[in-house]
């Protein structure tokens, strides 16, 4: 059972009294330990293809798939972009990548809380993705147990939405400490909501100095144009390794 949120994943220690701290934290750590060695894996395939892989992660309902077909309807015609979607289960949202033309395929975790660095190296073997392409690994949405499974990534990409708390960095730093971009999503509705984007920035920043912080809305596709950009530059420099 995960050791973060009790969600029944079986690549967790138990939260079972019975078994010693430090048999919990000699578990954690021989799981992170050999997730850690495939994500390496994962990572040298990407590196080899100059693939852009980006580990998208947020609360439920912060706006992730919606954001995404927003990303792929403006961008398709410059970049090539493919998604792994993380859900517990159903492939709606799988679904609803397709639509834009753009390949998805769907892992559902059951239980589990978060998509792992193995279940990642089973997707791409079967999945077909060109060199130079852009991978968005849509997380399963939860702030807590995805800060700590790398998946070969270049980069963890922390998305909140404005119906959020503002606080939400400081409720989970390891989130986004470990996040290189944070997304604040659904920016038309600040009019109409009691939140202070400049003091959860303040907040993101607080916990991570380097983050890099954009604001997006995938309604009225405010943003966007940022976002894309700096998807282009990143893609452009997995291209010169």
């Amino acid at each position: 059972m995960c050791t973060h949120c009790g969600c029944g994943h079986d690549h967790h220690h138990t939260h079972d009294m019975s078994v010693s701290d430090e048999r919990a934290i000699a578990i954690e750590e021989d799981i992170l330990g050999r997730n850690n060695a495939i994500a390496a894996d994962n990572r040298a395939i990407f590196r080899q293809k100059k693939i852009l892989a980006l580990n998208l992660v947020s609360s439920p309902g912060s706006g992730k798939t919606e954001l995404l077909t927003a990303t792929i309807m403006a961008a398709k015609d410059k970049m090539t972009m493919v998604v792994i979607e993380g859900d517990q289960q159903t492939s709606n949202d799988a679904d609803r990548i397709r639509v834009t033309g753009a390949s998805a395929y769907q892992i559902n975790t059951g239980k589990g809380c978060h998509l792992d660095a193995n279940m990642v190296k089973s997707a791409l073997e079967h999945m077909s993705i060109e060199d130079g392409s852009i991978l968005f690994i849509e997380n399963v949405g939860n702030l807590v147990c995805p800060a700590e499974f790398d998946l070969g990534e270049a980069h963890k990409v922390a998305i909140l939405s404005v119906t959020e708390g503002e606080d939400k960095p400081l409720k989970y730093p390891d989130m986004f400490r470990a996040a290189d971009v944070m997304i604040i999503n659904k920016i038309d509705l600040l009019p109409y909501l009691h939140f202070d984007i400049d003091r959860c920035e303040a907040y993101a920043r607080q916990v991570n100095p380097n983050i890099r912080i954009l604001r997006t809305s995938a309604t009225t596709k405010e943003g966007l144009d940022a976002w894309v950009k700096w998807l282009t530059v990143e893609s452009a420099l997995c291209n010169l390794v």
